[in-house]
């Protein structure tokens, strides 16, 4: 009826829609709006590529040449700044030395120093099961001593090892008026204190499980109230359970650190809060630590 019509809810009637014929001129404009959408698409894509370039250029940058220079003892992020003491002793070796001339026993011990690190990256450096053979931690001075922490500390683990404490104690005793050295292992069941004074070695005991391995000088005033001492026991013949010879009640860590406390200081009982601000240093372990067999005599 003079038209194409479609009928609505209302009962009105309206002229269908039909598809329209496009002009070559709206076909241009529209692709040279799609050429626009998509030149700005990839601008933007560039610029976001080009962002995340610089950026990871800058991480690497500041990676070389700002971090890389803190990155002590094998990769290991140190830091610096000052902190409060950090306690340790348990499962550890360490030096006390009384001075606080931190730079005077790096030099007697030979320490090579590879950078400044606080009381956390230091302790957690020596406690580090890859870093901790290879490097010790010289402590800046806590009431007036100084200590050199690590396992790679020499120590006396058998009778048929060369003794590398006693040259090192008699060294830092010729130095300072008194350096002591504690080793305390209960994996091996190793436990070991020594005390020097004026150049001179006046105790150094060390037990492990071939029983006692060091033992010079008379037993101190402070291991006898601890019952660390010494009992001669003769075994009566013909009798099951009977022990001759040397015993000794068997140390433990407890009684190490108890003993540190009363000849030093505790380190365990180090921070929570006290103790001044302050930063020590890396070191590497020297060489003539290592561990040495005896050579037999023709």
């Amino acid at each position: 009826h003079g038209g194409n019509w479609r009928m609505f809810s209302r009962g009105r009637r309206t002229k269908a829609r039909f598809p329209q014929p496009v002009g070559w001129w709206q076909l241009v404009r529209r692709n040279r709006w799609t050429y626009h959408n998509r030149a700005g698409a990839s601008t933007g894509a560039a610029a976001v590529i080009l962002t995340i370039s610089l950026f990871l250029a800058l991480t690497i940058f500041v990676a070389a040449f700002v971090l890389a220079p803190r990155l002590g003892a094998r990769g290991l992020l140190l830091d610096g700044r000052p902190d409060r003491p950090c306690p340790f002793g348990c499962s550890m070796a360490w030096l006390a030395v009384r001075t606080r001339d931190t730079a005077r026993v790096a030099e007697v011990l030979r320490l090579e120093v590879l950078e400044a690190a606080n009381w956390r990256t230091g302790i957690g450096t020596v406690y580090d099961d890859r870093l901790g053979p290879a490097h010790v931690f010289l402590s800046p001075p806590v009431g007036g001593w100084t200590f050199v922490v690590g396992l790679s500390l020499p120590h006396p683990v058998a009778r048929s090892l060369v003794d590398k404490c006693t040259p090192m104690l008699l060294d830092l005793a010729s130095a300072f008026p008194e350096a002591q050295y504690y080793f305390s292992y209960p994996p091996l069941d190793l436990y070991a204190w020594a005390r020097a004074t004026n150049g001179r070695l006046e105790r150094a005991f060390a037990i492990g499980d071939e029983g006692v391995i060091w033992n010079k000088g008379k037993s101190t005033r402070e291991e006898r109230a601890m019952g660390l001492k010494l009992f001669e026991v003769r075994g009566v013949h013909g009798r099951s359970g009977d022990a001759g010879g040397q015993i000794i009640l068997h140390p433990t860590e407890s009684h190490v650190l108890a003993l540190a406390g009363r000849w030093s200081l505790d380190p365990t009982r180090l921070g929570a809060g006290r103790g001044e601000f302050s930063a020590g240093y890396i070191c590497a372990s020297p060489a003539h630590w290592r561990a040495e067999r005896l050579r037999k005599s023709a």
